[in-house]
């Protein structure tokens, strides 16, 4: 299972990172963290007052440990204009990273679009054609960054 990231933070993070692998159209962008945890709000702050009875204390704190990975994607308007265009990249990154994630280090993980698909070559927003060549290119993009 594939966790997304969702903070401006973790992608701030990830995109300060230089790029672990690049192709034409994309850049990959790599952190081996956890994601970062949201501050205390009222909610939090309301359960502190709360006893929890004697809890078992643990003995190593696993805050440092990274399980998992996290999957982020940047995909701007400038470069994929069409709302269908920018969704069926979404759908791409995700699928290719579920094919690569048995090689691919635990940590945060993020694919950014750097140029955009030439629309003489695709003028369709979601033709096939342009789905098998964006899988394609992802694929071989992962899978530099696994080594």
């Amino acid at each position: 299972m594939i966790g997304r990231l969702l903070r401006k933070a973790d992608f701030e993070r990830t995109l300060a990172m230089p790029p672990l692998s690049r192709s034409a159209h994309f850049a990959v962008h790599y952190l081996h963290a956890c994601p970062s945890t949201p501050k205390a709000g009222r909610r939090e702050a309301a359960a502190g007052n709360l006893c929890t009875g004697h809890a078992p204390q643990a003995s190593e704190t696993v805050d440092n440990l990274v399980f998992g990975h996290w999957l982020g994607h940047v995909l701007p308007k400038r470069h994929a204009p069409r709302s269908v265009t920018r969704n069926m990249l979404r759908r791409q990154v995700r699928a290719a990273m579920l094919r690569q994630q048995s090689g691919l280090r635990p940590g945060l993980w993020l694919v950014r679009l750097r140029q955009g698909f030439p629309a003489a070559h695709y003028p369709s927003a979601d033709s096939a054609a342009l789905r098998s060549a964006a899988a394609a290119e992802l694929d071989q993009l992962l899978a530099r960054a696994c080594r």
